[in-house]
């Protein structure tokens, strides 16, 4: 059995380059199709454009779980607990996955860009060990050359649509590509540096809430704005020193909130990964990843920094 179709005891992570739609169908639809044949739980995350294309071509009817990764994925750090994971954990015992995910695409912003890479990288720790195999198509054409490259990079396996051939990638490391995107965020704007303790925590969340709608944000979106920093400040208080500092920004169309503060972040997954029914707590950067529409973290010697984005 090919590294594409996957293997029954294995986690299998191939990068599919294609050039145009032909290439396209020729690589994802074979794969689809062969996995419903053996029986494995199959879903399908891919841009509108693609997604409409897989319809067609699959049928809808089909026994695939079909998603807009456009949506679905807009936070690349909600892909691996509310997408991959979700629909991996949902399946019957021993049932082997195999799922098409595309959450790089042209278009993506230079800003949201990191965010994707450190997705791709993750995967292959989030999905260690288990059943499943996870096809990452990749527009050679439209894609900057170093996305292209970045993928060697996060994926052991790399296939070519048009001709079929698939080799293993000799520039794996996903540990090291994750940590070469683990990079210092742009500087903030001027804007006033809230400090916070545990005392004033309910204080920094009305800020922001209120920084939020001077800035354009409204409901349900403010309140989300408001839930992140909630977490964000706890977070802070708890595991970051027992304080921060709060900014708030208007940006792009976006609000972005920012909380600094001296804690140590060495878990490469926290915030991606489905809490347990019986868990308390541990769950405040899954939920910030949740309702955000961007997430960007930076965790270095001197402490962390978590940047999130709001669509106004």
């Amino acid at each position: 059995m090919n590294a594409v179709t996957g293997a029954a005891d294995q986690f299998v992570h191939p990068a599919l380059f294609y050039r145009d739609q032909r290439e396209y169908l020729a690589g994802v639809v074979p794969f689809v199709r062969t996995a419903l044949a053996a029986g494995e739980a199959v879903a399908v995350a891919v841009p509108t454009e693609n997604l409409r294309l897989l319809k067609e071509e699959i049928g809808a009817g089909a026994a695939v779980r079909f998603l807009d990764m456009r949506e679905a994925g807009r936070n690349p750090g909600r892909i691996i607990p509310n997408v991959l994971r979700a629909f991996a954990d949902a399946q019957p015992p021993g049932t082997r996955v195999s799922i098409v995910g595309e959450p790089i695409w042209a278009g993506r912003t230079a800003t949201e860009y990191p965010a994707c890479v450190q997705h791709e990288a993750l995967i292959n720790a989030a999905f260690r060990g288990r059943d499943a195999t996870i096809l990452c198509p990749y527009d050679t054409r439209r894609l900057d050359p170093q996305v292209v490259a970045d993928a060697y990079a996060t994926h052991p396996v790399v296939v070519d649509a048009d001709s079929g051939r698939e080799r293993p990638s000799a520039r794996y490391d996903f540990e090291a590509v994750h940590s070469r995107y683990n990079e210092p965020l742009p500087p903030a704007p001027d804007v006033p540096a809230h400090a916070f303790v545990a005392d004033v925590l309910g204080e920094a969340r009305h800020l922001a809430k209120d920084a939020g709608a001077r800035l354009g944000l409204v409901r349900p979106r403010l309140d989300d704005l408001a839930l992140a920093v909630a977490e964000l400040t706890t977070n802070s208080v708890l595991h970051g020193g027992g304080a921060g500092v709060l900014r708030v920004w208007a940006e792009d169309g976006y609000v972005v909130c920012e909380v600094r503060d001296k804690g140590q972040l060495t878990d490469l997954l926290a915030g991606r990964r489905p809490p347990s029914r019986d868990q308390r707590g541990g769950r405040g950067l899954l939920i910030v990843n949740l309702v955000a529409d961007l997430v960007r973290v930076h965790a270095g010697p001197d402490g962390t920094t978590v940047r999130c984005w709001f669509a106004c």
